[in-house]
């Protein structure tokens, strides 16, 4: 968090971060994140350091359908032009589907502190760390292409997990930003 903040991100930016966890790595961890930055936040402002706060998140519209603006991210973050009509788990489990489009994709993704690049980098972070969660990873990783990070940038960032991650979870991430690769061809 420290690093993050002294390579110019926000407090609301990691914020915004840490909040988007909670999709991904569940509250417990979302929450102890917080609880972490808290605390680093308490000790550089101990030590005068003042970061910079950033803007907060412009409101989401009153009477915005949630549901089609979900689906329409959702869509576009798989590289869809049409919103699919629903298959597997979406059939098999239709609120996981609600949950996903109307929270997911539209109270979390229509908040403006971060963008989808950030987000899907934030979101691949997470996925790459935890295990049993390839085809996530995988499409999370062809969303971030999707909405314009280059194969290099990807295969720069999968570095960066190296670095910051682990070893094996960058390998992973890798053989898996091979397979969507593969798929585009």
């Amino acid at each position: 968090m420290t690093e993050g903040l002294e390579a110019s991100l926000t407090v609301n930016e990691i914020k915004e971060i840490l909040v988007q966890m909670y999709a991904y790595a569940g509250f417990p961890r979302s929450l102890s994140g917080i609880q972490t930055f808290m605390a680093v936040m308490d000790e550089r402002q101990a030590k005068g350091i003042k970061d910079q706060v950033g803007k907060d998140a412009t409101p989401i519209p009153a009477g915005m359908n949630r549901n089609e603006y979900g689906a329409k991210v959702r869509a576009t973050l798989a590289g869809q032009k049409v919103i699919p009509p629903p298959s597997g788990y979406q059939l098999f489990a239709p609120v996981i589907d609600t949950f996903l489009k109307e929270h997911l994709f539209a109270d979390i993704f229509a908040r403006d502190i971060l963008d989808h690049q950030s987000r899907e980098l934030a979101t691949i972070s997470a996925l790459a760390s935890m295990t049993g969660t390839r085809s996530q990873l995988q499409f999370h990783l062809g969303a971030a292409m999707n909405v314009g990070l280059t194969e290099a940038q990807m295969r720069d960032f999968i570095s960066v997990l190296a670095a910051w991650v682990g070893e094996s979870e960058s390998e992973s991430a890798g053989e898996a930003l091979t397979a969507v690769l593969n798929s585009r061809m």
